[in-house]
C-alpha cells in the first residue's frame, strides 16, 4: 500500500525541466485525475502528525506527564478547530487569505493582482491561498527551498484544487493552523501559543492573535516589521495598537512558556517509556492517583527531614500478578535535589538490611533452622583474607538466644552473618542472582558482609525480588517502562494477562524459590510483635491490613530503604543522597518508612487486600520455650521440622576478647600493671555457670571477665564450660616494650548495619 506521504511526492515531483507538462496536468490533463486518488486524506493527515512533546498518560487516560522528544522543533499535539480562538481565526485569515471561504483553492483576483504588481516592480501581498500552503505544508517537494518558484507554485495551486474537492473549509483551515512554521523552532499555533503567552488556543485575545498572523510571512522578522504587520491586522479588527511594540517586544524577549497545567509527575518513566516515533499521547500502566501521592509524599517528608542532610528519594510499586509498574518516582525534583535528573530507580546502591530476608528464606528452604530456631545473637569474629570482620547489631547489644522470628523481625546482624556463614557466601549469593539482583561479583568478594547489604542493587531489582517473594518464591522480570498509542486495542493480545495495561504482557516466569518457605518469611515480616523490640508496636510499619515489610540503612546512614507487599503490590522506597553523602540520624524507619506507608494505604484506600493463603505443605504447630525467654505462639513449619518445645542446642557463650591473630605490643611508656589485657566472653552458660580461662595449658582463673598480665611472647588461651570443655580456643601474640610490629597488618572490620 502506497504511503500518503509518499504518493504525493510522487505525484507532485515533477522537475523544472517538465514545467510545460506539469501546466498541462494543472489544466485538467488526464495523467491528474488519474493521480487524484493519491493525495492523503484529513484523517491521514491529522493521524500523522509529527510531534515535539508527547504526552504520557496513565493506565486509564488520565495525563501524568508532557516530555519533549524533538529537540530541534516544537510542534504539540493536534488541536481542533473548535478549541480555536475565534479571533485567532479571523485575524489569521485577514492576514493571509481574505477570500478563503470564497475560492477553491486559488484566489485568482490575487493571482491577477500579484501578477501586475510584479510586471510593474511593485510590492504586494502574495498570491498563496491558505490552501496552496498547506499544499507545500504536507510535502517538502513543494516547501524545500526555491518553493516561491513557478514550478512550485503550479504544484500547490494543483494540490490546492484537489484538497478543496476531497477536504472541508474547516479541516483545510484546521490543518493549516496546526502545521504552518511561526517563530523560530515553533511549529504551529498549538506550540506558538504556549511558548510565547502561556496559553492554549482557546485563550488567545486580539492582540496575541495578531501578532501570530504577523509571524505567517515572516517568522523571524524583527520586532519593528511584526508591530506594523500585527497592527496592520489589528486595525482590520476594529483594534488600536497603543503599546504595541513594548507588548511584542517583551514577548519575543522573555523565555519560552509552559501551561501552568502541563502536568510534570513522571519525567523518569516518561524518558524511559516515550519515543519520538510514537502519537502524541501514549498510555502506559502507571496508575496517576498513586503516583501523585508518591510524590506528594516523597517531597513531604524530605521537607519534615529538612536539616538531616539528605535531599533524594525514589520510589516503586509494582503489581504482583502482571509484574505491571504502578508507580515510578526517580527523584525528589529539582526544587529538593541537585540531581534531580538522576532516576534513583534504576541506580545502584548499598540495601543495608533489606537483603536479610532471602537469606532466611534460604536456611528455611534448605531446613537449616525453622521459625522458631533458636539463633546465636552474641559477638562474633570471622577471619577473612583482609583481616577480622566483626559483625554489630545497630544498637550495639546482643541478646544470647533469639529465635529467627524474632531477630528477622526485629532484623539483628549478628545472627543474620552466622547463618550467611551456615549458607556460604556463594550461595547466598547464587540466590540474589536468581531473584534478579545481578550482583557482578563473586560471593567471595563481598564475604560475609553480603548478608547485611554490602552488595549494590537497584530499587527496581530489589522491590522485584520482594514481589518474588509475594508470588511464592516465582520470579518474572520487569520489563522496562514503555508506552504506547492512547487508542487501547479492543481485542486482547496472545500473551496478554487479561486487564492488563495494553502496553505490557505478561512475563515468563520461573520458581527460584520454596513457597512455604517464602510464606513463612513474609509471615515473620508481616507480624508486628516479631519486630517490637526494635521498632515498637506502633511503627509506621504497622498497617491496618495485612502486610509484609523490612526496613534498610547501609553504612554510615548514606541510604534508607523500606520495602514491602501486600497480597496486590510491592512498594519500594529508597531515600538518601544521590552524591552518597551520609544522612544525620535517620534510619530506615524514619527515613523511607513513612513514605512506603503513606503509598501502601493509598494503593488499598479502595479495596483492603486480604491476607495471603498458606501453601499446601506448611504446618501450624503451638510451640513453647523452655525457659520462657519468649512468649509461647502458634507458628509455621515446613512439614516434617515442626516441634512443640524449643531448648537451645548448646551453649551461646562466645570469647569476645582477645580475638584470634591479634598482636599486641606493650608500651615502654606505661608501667606495666596499666597495661592489663581482659580477657572476655560473652553469653551464658548452663543456670549461669562460671566459665574457666586457660592459658597456655594452665586454668588462670574464672569468670566472664579476667584481667591478665601480659608477658611477650606467642599465647593460646582457651574458653572451658563447667565440664572443662573447650568452648572456643584463640592464639595471639604480646611484643614486648620497643620491639616494633610488621607493617601492613589489617585491623578487625566492623560491620554494623541499621535495621
Amino acid at each position: 500500500m502506497t504511503r500518503p506521504r509518499s504518493a504525493l511526492r510522487w505525484l507532485l515531483g515533477a522537475s523544472r525541466r517538465r514545467l510545460a507538462g506539469a501546466a498541462l496536468s494543472l489544466l485538467g490533463g488526464p495523467w491528474g485525475a488519474a493521480q487524484a486518488d493519491g493525495l492523503p486524506t484529513f484523517a491521514q493527515t491529522r493521524a500523522a502528525h509529527p510531534v515535539s512533546d508527547v504526552q504520557l498518560l496513565d493506565r486509564h487516560g488520565e495525563p501524568l506527564q508532557v516530555l519533549r522528544v524533538d529537540p530541534s522543533r516544537r510542534v504539540l499535539g493536534w488541536v481542533s478547530l473548535e478549541q480555536m480562538s475565534p479571533a485567532l481565526l479571523r485575524a489569521m485569515l485577514l492576514s493571509e487569505d481574505q477570500r478563503f471561504y470564497e475560492h477553491s483553492g486559488v484566489d485568482w483576483s490575487a493571482v491577477a493582482a500579484s501578477a501586475w504588481a510584479n510586471l510593474w516592480n511593485t510590492r504586494t501581498r502574495g498570491a498563496s491561498t491558505v490552501t496552496m500552503q498547506l499544499a507545500g505544508l504536507l510535502d517538502a517537494d513543494l516547501a524545500r527551498r526555491g518553493g516561491r518558484s513557478v514550478l512550485q507554485k503550479v504544484g500547490q495551486a494543483w494540490v490546492a484544487g484537489r484538497l478543496e474537492q476531497r477536504w472541508t473549509k474547516a479541516q483545510i483551515l484546521e490543518a493549516y493552523l496546526n502545521r504552518v512554521p511561526l517563530r523560530g523552532e515553533l511549529v504551529g499555533v498549538p506550540a506558538a501559543a504556549q511558548a510565547l503567552f502561556g496559553k492554549r488556543p482557546a485563550g488567545l485575545d486580539a492582540r496575541e492573535s495578531a501578532l501570530l498572523a504577523a509571524m505567517l510571512r515572516g517568522p523571524n522578522a524583527p520586532v519593528e516589521t511584526l508591530t506594523a504587520r500585527a497592527c496592520g491586522v489589528l486595525r482590520t479588527m476594529g483594534q488600536h495598537c497603543n503599546g504595541l511594540a513594548d507588548e511584542i517586544g517583551a514577548v519575543l524577549r522573555r523565555k519560552p512558556l509552559s501551561l501552568a497545567d502541563a502536568p510534570q509527575w513522571a519525567p523518569h518513566f516518561a524518558r524511559l517509556a516515550l519515543g519520538p516515533d510514537g502519537p502524541a499521547a501514549q498510555r502506559s500502566t502507571l496508575d496517576a492517583r498513586s503516583q501523585r501521592v508518591a510524590v506528594q509524599s516523597l517531597r513531604r517528608h524530605l521537607a519534615e527531614l529538612s536539616g538531616r542532610q539528605v535531599e533524594d528519594g525514589a520510589v516503586l510499586v509494582l503489581d504482583n500478578a502482571s509484574g505491571e509498574v504502578r508507580v515510578w518516582v526517580g527523584s525528589s525534583g529539582s526544587q529538593w535535589s541537585e540531581a534531580a535528573q538522576v532516576d534513583h530507580v534504576l541506580a545502584r546502591r548499598q540495601p543495608g538490611s533489606t537483603l536479610k530476608p532471602f537469606l532466611y528464606q534460604l536456611a528455611i528452604e534448605r531446613r537449616l533452622i525453622t521459625a522458631a530456631s533458636l539463633l546465636d545473637d552474641s559477638p562474633a569474629q570471622v577471619a577473612t583474607g583482609g583481616g577480622l570482620y566483626i559483625p554489630q547489631n545497630y544498637d550495639k547489644q546482643y541478646r544470647g538466644w533469639i529465635t529467627a522470628r524474632a531477630a528477622l523481625g526485629n532484623s539483628i546482624n549478628v545472627p543474620a552473618v552466622r547463618l550467611s556463614l551456615m549458607l556460604t557466601p556463594e550461595s547466598v549469593l547464587e540466590r540474589l542472582n536468581a531473584l534478579g539482583l545481578q550482583l557482578p561479583e563473586t560471593g567471595g568478594f563481598y564475604g560475609p558482609s553480603l548478608a547485611l547489604g554490602s552488595a549494590d542493587v537497584t530499587l527496581l531489582g530489589l522491590t522485584n525480588a520482594y514481589r518474588t517473594l509475594a508470588n511464592g518464591g516465582r520470579y518474572a522480570e520487569v520489563p522496562l517502562p514503555r508506552a504506547e498509542s492512547a487508542a487501547a486495542p479492543t481485542t486482547q493480545p496472545k500473551g496478554r494477562s487479561p486487564g492488563a495495561s495494553p502496553s505490557v504482557a505478561r512475563q515468563p516466569s520461573r520458581q527460584v524459590a520454596d513457597p512455604k518457605a517464602s510464606f513463612i518469611v513474609g509471615d515473620i515480616l508481616a507480624d508486628n510483635n516479631a519486630r517490637a523490640l526494635t521498632f515498637g508496636l506502633s511503627s509506621a510499619l504497622a498497617l491496618p491490613f495485612p502486610a509484609a515489610v523490612k526496613t534498610g540503612t547501609s553504612k554510615d546512614m548514606r541510604d534508607n530503604w523500606c520495602v514491602g507487599w501486600s497480597t496486590r503490590y510491592t512498594v519500594g522506597v529508597w531515600v538518601g543522597n544521590s552524591s552518597g553523602a551520609a544522612m544525620q540520624q535517620v534510619s530506615g524507619i524514619s527515613g523511607a518508612a513513612p513514605v512506603w506507608r503513606d503509598v501502601m494505604l493509598a494503593l488499598h484506600a479502595d479495596r483492603p487486600p486480604i491476607a495471603p493463603k498458606p501453601p499446601v505443605g506448611l504446618v501450624a504447630q503451638d510451640v513453647s520455650f523452655d525457659d520462657g525467654r519468649e512468649p509461647a505462639r502458634r507458628e509455621w513449619f515446613i512439614g516434617g521440622t515442626e516441634q512443640s518445645v524449643i531448648r537451645p542446642a548448646g551453649t551461646a557463650v562466645v570469647l569476645s576478647n582477645p580475638t584470634d591473630g591479634a598482636i599486641y605490643a606493650l608500651d615502654p611508656d606505661i608501667p606495666p600493671a596499666a597495661q592489663r589485657l581482659r580477657f572476655a566472653h560473652a553469653g551464658r552458660l548452663e543456670r549461669g555457670a562460671a566459665a574457666s580461662w586457660r592459658l597456655d595449658g594452665r586454668v588462670i582463673g574464672r569468670g566472664s571477665t579476667l584481667d591478665w598480665m601480659p608477658m611477650p611472647g606467642r599465647h593460646e588461651l582457651a574458653l572451658l564450660d563447667t565440664r572443662g570443655r573447650v568452648v572456643q580456643q584463640v592464639r595471639f601474640e604480646v611484643r614486648g616494650a620497643g620491639l616494633r610490629a610488621p607493617g601492613g597488618l589489617p585491623g578487625p572490620s566492623r560491620s554494623g548495619a541499621a535495621p
